[in-house]
């Protein structure tokens, strides 16, 4: 499969998330090779780092999903909450919560509604890979129904379900300021 390469004069006339795309790419790169370099699924122990590290990137954005400024530009948002069936694959496996230092950024009644989005385009994304390493779990003896339920897709399928949300990020309306926000938030998510 080639990936196109989209050019700044592209991505600054496509839509928002084709902007994103082009801006995360070599942040998203990078913690692509950093979680491979971890060989998640050469054994259970080493998938636990994969899972503590999912768990505390969906603890810091789990706020969101419930923040009303973001449902009501993404309406199925609530749904797409994956922290949940995380907790769930770390149960299976008979392991604790990870505990995380990190401060919960989103706590606040009224999130930055620009950064978030940036936040949530990394986390959405992040479903798509998700078919791959779901794949590779089975190696280790985990799957959609037992220790690996977050890296399942939707019931509508992933491209669709994808499409639903660059959808719903696309329309929503935001000042130039606020675009640079929602590319900073995503940048800074990856480098997470």
């Amino acid at each position: 499969m080639t990936t196109r390469t989209i050019d700044a004069t592209e991505a600054r006339d496509s839509g928002r998330a084709l902007r994103l795309r082009a801006a995360t790419r070599s942040a998203h790169e990078r913690l692509d090779d950093a979680v491979m370099a971890l060989d998640p699924f050469a054994s259970r122990a080493q998938y636990a780092q994969l899972l503590a590290i999912h768990y505390r990137f969906h603890r810091a954005i789990a706020p969101l999903y419930r923040a009303s400024a973001l449902t009501a530009l993404i309406p199925d948002l609530t749904d797409r909450r994956r922290l949940e069936a995380i907790e769930a694959d770390l149960a299976d496996l008979g392991l604790p919560r990870p505990v995380s230092d990190e401060p919960q950024p989103f706590a606040a009644a009224t999130p930055d509604v620009a950064t978030a989005l940036g936040w949530l385009y990394v986390a959405e994304g992040s479903t798509l890979g998700a078919a791959v390493l779901l794949k590779a779990a089975r190696a280790i003896g985990v799957d959609a129904q037992f220790g690996a339920r977050h890296l399942a897709g939707h019931d509508d399928g992933r491209a669709q379900h994808w499409r639903a949300f660059t959808a719903a990020l696309d329309r929503a309306t935001l000042d130039a300021t606020a675009e640079d926000r929602v590319t900073s938030g995503a940048i800074a998510r990856w480098k997470r």
